[in-house]
């Protein structure tokens, strides 16, 4: 067995037994609903390695989930098949990316579909992007993200028929006889930019589902962070401002690092502080931890994100990436 497959092997077992764990003891019940969705974000193994902090250096693949102006940022063609598991939660969710960033202006999509909590709250979705962005110069990125989300809710979780737990409401008339409609379907956007001050220093903004749909599963965020990044060390902080999961606009802040060992092994670690106003507890603090191993032509990648302080709640990302620009497709230079 090759040295990359066995990574991948350990990899997997690795969030496998973190499942079995987690999962054990679950209950669902237990975790507010904003946090046990993730707040409507999805984490790659890179950015749940990294605590989420990945607005200004996140490129790639993990652009569309998080700044969509990053695509640009390195020249590639990749396409990231990845799961993310919250076990608590009992939320899973299985899909991908494909972006295509070879050119001055970048493209990608990306689809995502899961599963949350079937015996409780049970929700399903489906979350579909469309990320482009545009480089006017080497030094500044522009980018527009559109998003389409379809989600269902089939039961009622901890706070019974409220519009964080019983779903959304809707038109009496569409409605079941509880006046609940739990099918969402919204269309929205991001829309951020990345200055890169120096090589290796970035700043990144983003604005994330602007259309302001003005609740918990879509919240809208403003945020932005400032990352250092050279061949094999980068480093980011994040700051994020949401309007829409508590009570009140709440701040998330995250750090997070990585170092390349021997042009083959990725190492990541993060940190990431949120206030939780109005949802039984005070605060969150999670620690993140990441791994994996990149070949020219491919990855495989790991990364956990674990809470120590506030609901306990564990996320887990596990992806595989194939690099096509190294099979020889043509690449578009300033």
């Amino acid at each position: 067995m090759s040295k990359a497959w066995r990574i991948a092997t350990f990899e997997l077992l690795v969030a496998a037994t973190l499942l079995h764990g987690a999962d054990a003891h679950a209950d669902p019940s237990e975790l507010p609903p904003s946090f046990a969705y993730n707040y409507g974000e999805t984490d790659t193994p890179r950015a749940a390695g990294m605590a989420g902090a990945v607005r200004a250096l996140g490129a790639s693949t993990t652009a569309p989930y998080f700044n969509p102006a990053n695509l640009g940022l390195t020249r590639a063609y990749h396409i990231h098949p990845f799961v993310q598991i919250t076990p608590e939660a009992l939320r899973h969710l299985y899909g991908g990316a494909i972006i295509d960033s070879t050119r001055r202006f970048s493209g990608g999509v990306s689809f995502i579909g899961g599963f949350q909590d079937a015996d409780g709250i049970d929700r399903s979705h489906i979350d579909a992007r469309i990320p482009l962005a545009f480089a006017i110069s080497d030094s500044f990125h522009i980018g527009l993200g559109g998003r389409y989300m379809m989600l269902d809710q089939e039961g009622d979780g901890p706070l019974g028929d409220s519009r964080v737990s019983g779903g959304l409401k809707d038109n009496p008339a569409d409605s079941g006889d509880d006046g609940r409609s739990a099918l969402v379907h919204t269309v929205t956007f991001d829309a951020g930019f990345t200055i890169r001050a120096t090589k290796e220093l970035h700043i990144g903004i983003v604005g994330q589902n602007l259309s302001y749909p003005n609740h918990s599963l879509l919240p809208t965020t403003v945020g932005g962070g400032i990352g250092y990044g050279s061949e094999d060390f980068s480093i980011e902080v994040d700051g994020v401002a949401d309007f829409n999961s508590y009570e009140d606009p709440t701040p998330r802040v995250m750090g997070g690092g990585e170092y390349l060992i021997a042009d083959r092994f990725p190492i990541r670690a993060g940190y990431r502080f949120e206030l939780m106003n109005g949802s039984g507890f005070d605060q969150s603090h999670q620690l993140s931890a990441g791994l994996g191993y990149l070949d020219p032509r491919f990855g495989v990648e790991a990364g956990v994100r674990r809470t120590l302080v506030g609901p306990s709640a564990t996320i887990i990302s596990v992806g595989f990436a194939i690099y096509l620009e190294s099979f020889g497709i043509p690449i578009q230079d300033f």
